[in-house]
């Protein structure tokens, strides 16, 4: 769409400076005036065209260059707040995997205190039995 008032703002500026020029030289042409002073009036509406295409040039260049500002202006904040976001993101996910790991932590640590209790629990009744035997076997 930039391009496109670019487009439109060339063709305006081409078909001013245009108008201008031919609607100067009919005017001129059609005066009642001798050939030098005609010429006198050629070069001063030449100049006034010129200082006039010269300013408006100027303003040109000068919106291009506060369009061009605010465009890395908008970038620059756009890119700003995509790293804030993404850095949000990233610390919660640090932080979610932190709590898995600790809870996988917990229950290695608690499955880990429940097979030592039975494997406790077991010997304690093996041993048991191979007493029980042992007494039987004497007696």
């Amino acid at each position: 769409m930039a391009s496109e008032d670019n487009g439109l703002g060339k063709g305006l500026l081409i078909g001013f400076l245009t108008g201008a020029a031919v609607g100067s030289i009919i005017a001129l042409l059609f005066a009642p005036k001798s050939g030098k002073e005609l010429r006198e009036d050629i070069k001063k509406k030449s100049q006034d065209f010129m200082e006039d295409a010269e300013t408006y040039l100027s303003s040109a260049k000068e919106k291009a260059t506060q369009l061009i500002n605010e465009g890395k202006k908008k970038s620059e904040k756009l890119v700003a707040e995509a790293k804030e976001k993404v850095d949000a993101l990233l610390s919660e996910a640090e932080k979610i995997l932190s709590e898995a790991k600790d809870k996988a932590g917990n229950v290695v640590q608690s499955t880990k205190e429940k097979v030592e209790k039975e494997g406790e629990r077991l010997k304690t009744a093996i041993k048991a039995g191979v007493d029980t035997y042992r007494t039987e076997k004497e007696a």
